[in-house]
């Protein structure tokens, strides 16, 4: 009997000894390490706008889709383009044979002009010449104008310039697009990082390079790591904007209660677990492990 008790008291002081001592690895954590749960995931998001104006005839995506790069998107009716090659064509082939007679007309000018100067008068010569060189510069136009047609042209397919998520769909076939106004967003699969938002008695213990653990709210159990990549140099004032009369409003101050500023520290991601989903805005907690020979003791700190 004295057995079994003398177990169960070893079995409870091992099961003690062992909570307080996880319980001190998460309190040294906590207090010797830079945290927040003021965090959010962000990316890149591209605004895609279309290079040219039409109505949109096709739409191949939907929202929340994922689309690697270079797959259609939408497109936009060509007819007008098309139309705008046509007759550009007919104008360069009418200013070609134009352009025939201008050059036969001036190099007979200019046989009369080497045979006999005073045959041709120089202004004459030069009127023939003027009308050459106008018309070369008529084709060329033309033919700028056929070239820029047919890019105007392939910009009416819309392709995505990056792995991503269409978000944000907005429009229907029919819709008029409108040119360099954005129509969609696709948010870079390839571009996620978290933001967190530390105290500013905080930053001064996070250094470029530090090792970060990222909690998410959506997979709380399943840490990520990072590392700091940058430490913001500024924020918005949150007073001093012009007031009434243009003077600075100015909030007023409780002096017991002195809130501290938040500085953006961007976190960028090692290899995310497969199971995590990162999606723009995510709340996240963020912890920054400083090495120990930069851990600061109670007495350091005063």
């Amino acid at each position: 009997m004295q057995v079994k008790l003398l177990v169960k008291i070893l079995l409870n002081l091992t099961i003690f000894g062992l909570a307080a001592y996880f319980g001190y690895e998460k309190y040294e954590a906590y207090f010797n390490n830079p945290w927040t749960r003021d965090g959010q995931v962000r990316a890149q998001v591209i605004q895609v706008s279309p290079r040219v104006s039409g109505m949109v005839t096709n739409i191949v995506v939907v929202d929340n889709q994922f689309v690697k790069k270079g797959e259609l998107l939408f497109e936009i009716d060509p007819s007008s383009f098309e139309i705008q090659i046509a007759q550009t064509k007919a104008e360069l082939k009418r200013e070609q044979a134009n352009f025939r007679g201008i050059k036969v007309e001036y190099e007979r000018v200019k046989q009369i002009a080497k045979k006999d100067q005073g045959a041709v008068s120089q202004k004459d010569l030069t009127r023939h010449e003027a009308n050459y060189y106008k018309s070369l510069a008529s084709i060329d136009i033309l033919n700028e104008k056929i070239n820029t047609a047919r890019l105007n042209l392939t910009f009416t397919k819309v392709y995505a310039t990056v792995d991503g998520y269409v978000s944000n769909i907005n429009f229907q076939i029919g819709s008029q697009a409108v040119a360099n106004q954005p129509i969609l967003a696709l948010v870079d699969a390839n571009s996620f990082w978290v933001f967190g938002y530390f105290r500013e008695n905080m930053i001064g213990d996070v250094k470029i390079g530090d090792n970060a653990k990222i909690t998410l709210m959506a997979y709380k159990d399943i840490p990520i790591s990072g590392k700091v990549e940058s430490i913001g140099w500024g924020i918005a004032p949150s007073d001093g904007n012009p007031g009434v009369n243009l003077l600075p409003s100015i909030k007023p101050v409780f002096q017991w209660i002195r809130l501290a500023q938040r500085i953006p520290v961007r976190i960028k991601l090692d290899k995310v677990p497969e199971e995590v989903e990162l999606r723009f805005g995510l709340s996240a907690s963020v912890m920054v492990l400083q090495h120990k020979d930069k851990k600061q003791t109670p007495k350091d700190k005063k």
